[in-house]
């Protein structure tokens, strides 16, 4: 081939990189001296998927799972599936019959895997066996029971409730976590009766712990101490810390609770419910009509014994399961932990409201990787940070500590740290935060330790200030959130300062501006700073072809694999109105933003979890409330089981046919 042209990738790459600190991206440059030589499309490059190995699955609208030519994908675990032998498998086509409404079918469920898959957390324990934890988000009653979904077009959901209290007691136990036990050789084999198998409801016992422990905020009728929390519910993205333990994100846990308009509040819990507020009439699931610990003018504290991480070890059933409130309290998407250069372990957590924050929490201690317990405590003292993005594509970790920034004072109401960590999102507000579009999971990279943002959308972003969640924010776009409005969402990447997750300072650049490429201004170069006039202009990471790119949006799980791939699952409405699916998108190289789509999933599913097994061969993946959008009555999914059964949410298992192959490459 001649030299590059003006509008080749590898020309618009360096032009892009002379902005951003070229003798920076050294690796880069390296890749790119020998791509001048030749090659400037990546079909050709690939060969239709040389480097990545597979074809881009085409959108579906179908109700199945599709995965590439050459892979297969197996259910792992199903919603209702026992753990024990003591427990029948739920009976999926039962359940237009009203099967959930009976009395044991609670007491099942608690033994049984949980509805709504979200976050998955892998643990290698040797001899092919795996512990799989996976918790759960939130239920779906009108797809669970019959009746509710007219009751509730009729404004009576509340009635149903109460004629059907039982509804709530099952409802709660299909949250929480699931721990399960699994053997693989040629196939994978859930171990029934493992004394790892357990089950985690919303009424599990648990402690709180760290700074806000004792808080009087926390102190409640059933817990004068403020130190126990009952249970852990709409558990979103996870990760699993370097000494084997499972980190479950609480996230919208305010729409459990209700009443909030009919409550009699002091000014202290007041403020600390003005940012993070539960319902104010009905809850989003009506749990307060059957329980009144839901009921907030009844119990105005007991809310705050959710929004947290919550630490657990899946291999010792006895170890007491902790909130970690020195990581604040918002609506957690995930925790994503990696060790940096000094020891210290460095928590990345976004905040998945629109226009919330992006934290990291760094531990005061530095862990030892010889002697695991005497980790057991380390994510209750250090430092918590709040993410403020510059134009000039610079970055400021913010510290969130009493006394150490004047307006985190007992001035503005601070009297201690445990203040800070329980209005954590006004505390973000007071230091400077940049608001985004909806933070969700984080991933980084194994080769570059570079931190990758998924903001799923943000509907509201439009012109001007405007009220939300507590407070008035500009809604207009900004250098990190640069459309207008953010209806499929973006990928920030960031580059810590000496490649140490524990800097205090970072660069920042959009990776991915998620869209059609198809459709809108398909941009190939964007520098920080940069506004977007069009809210469907897509822009891949600086890639030019559009012939070798799927259609993205909505944002939100994301993995590595050891080749440096990003791995994104998405949750939302798709630019093309097909299904939602997982994607892969190297970022290095001449790929580098090339995404492509790797799996779909059946209708009205969001796909998350996105784990990646220890040898590289797998990929876990939470296929979620499928069939949502319908009823027990008229259903518009039955998968995976088919036929007239109930959808039901599933943990499934990608993997390549030959069995010597990893996931990629």
């Amino acid at each position: 081939m001649g030299s590059a042209d003006s509008t080749t990738p590898i020309s618009l790459w360096y032009r892009r990189l002379s902005r951003r600190e070229l003798l920076a991206r050294g690796s880069d440059l390296a890749v790119l001296s020998a791509l001048t030589s030749g090659c400037a499309s990546l079909a050709q490059q690939e060969q239709g998927g040389a480097r990545l190995g597979f074809q881009a699955v085409t959108p579906s609208y179908e109700d199945t799972l599709i995965v590439p030519q050459g892979y297969r994908a197996d259910v792992l675990l199903r919603w209702g599936d026992r753990l024990f032998s003591d427990t029948p498998t739920l009976d999926s086509e039962a359940v237009v019959h009203g099967e959930l409404l009976k009395p044991t079918a609670a007491r099942d469920q608690t033994r049984q895997f949980g509805y709504n898959c979200d976050g998955i957390g892998i643990l290698d324990i040797g001899n092919g066996e795996l512990l799989v934890c996976v918790n759960h988000e939130y239920p779906n009653p009108e797809l669970l029971f019959p009746g509710y979904r007219a009751a509730q077009r009729a404004g009576e959901a509340s009635t149903f409730i109460r004629k059907n209290p039982q509804c709530v007691e099952f409802m709660q136990a299909t949250v929480g976590v699931s721990i399960a036990h699994f053997q693989f050789a040629t196939n994978w084999q859930l171990k029934v009766d493992s004394p790892f198998n357990r089950r985690i409801t919303a009424n599990t016992p648990m402690e709180l712990s760290g700074p806000a422990r004792g808080h009087d905020l926390l102190k409640t009728h059933e817990d004068v101490t403020g130190t126990r929390a009952n249970g852990t519910f709409y558990n979103c993205a996870a990760g699993m810390t370097p000494w084997g333990t499972y980190l479950t994100a609480e996230e919208g846990v305010d729409d459990f609770f209700g009443n909030r308009r009919a409550a009699s509040f002091t000014s202290s819990v007041e403020q600390a419910h003005n940012r993070f507020r539960p319902r104010g009439l009905e809850s989003r699931f009506r749990w307060e009509f059957a329980d009144p610990r839901f009921n907030v003018a009844l119990n105005p504290k007991e809310p705050f014994k959710f929004g947290w991480i919550v630490e657990l070890d899946p291999q010792d059933a006895l170890k007491p399961i902790k909130k970690r409130t020195a990581l604040g309290r918002f609506k957690h998407e995930g925790a994503t932990t990696v060790v940096a250069p000094n020891g210290r372990v460095v928590v990345y957590m976004g905040d998945d409201q629109a226009f919330e924050y992006l934290y990291k929490f760094v531990t005061r201690d530095v862990m030892d990787p010889e002697n695991p317990e005497s980790n057991v405590d380390l994510l209750d003292a250090g430092t918590l940070y709040v993410a403020c993005f510059s134009e000039d594509g610079s970055g400021k970790w913010v510290p969130m500590v009493w006394g150490e920034h004047t307006a985190l004072s007992l001035e503005n109401g601070f009297g201690s740290q445990g203040d800070i960590v329980l209005r954590c999102r006004e505390a973000a507000d007071l230091v400077g935060a940049t608001p985004m579009d909806r933070p969700e999971d984080i991933a980084v990279s194994p080769r570059t330790n570079k931190v990758y943002l998924s903001c799923t959308r943000n509907s509201d972003r439009g012109e001007g200030e405007v009220e939300f969640a507590g407070r008035v924010v500009d809604s207009s776009a900004n250098w990190a959130n640069p459309r207008t409005p953010n209806s499929w969402g973006h990928i920030v990447e960031l580059s810590e300062y000496g490649a140490d997750a524990s800097a205090t300072e970072f660069r920042w650049e959009i990776f991915l501006l998620a869209g059609d490429p198809e459709v809108g201004q398909f941009l190939t170069m964007l520098d920080p700073g940069s506004l977007v006039s069009d809210s469907d202009s897509t822009y891949f990471a600086g890639y030019s072809d559009t012939n070798d790119l799927s259609a993205i949006a909505s944002p939100d799980n994301l993995t590595f694999d050891d080749a440096g791939n990003l791995w994104i699952t998405t949750d939302g409405e798709q630019p093309r109105g097909n299904n939602d699916g997982c994607f892969v998108c190297p970022t290095d190289g001449v790929s580098r933003g090339a995404v492509r789509q790797f799996m779909s999933g059946p209708i009205g599913c969001e796909v998350s979890g996105c784990e990646i097994t220890p040898d590289g061969k797998s990929l876990l993946l939470s296929v979620q409330h499928p069939g949502e959008g319908g009823t027990v009555e008229t259903p518009v999914s039955s998968w995976p089981d088919g036929g007239t059964a109930a959808p039901r949410p599933s943990v499934i298992a990608v993997r390549p046919e030959d069995p010597r192959r990893k996931l990629t490459g």
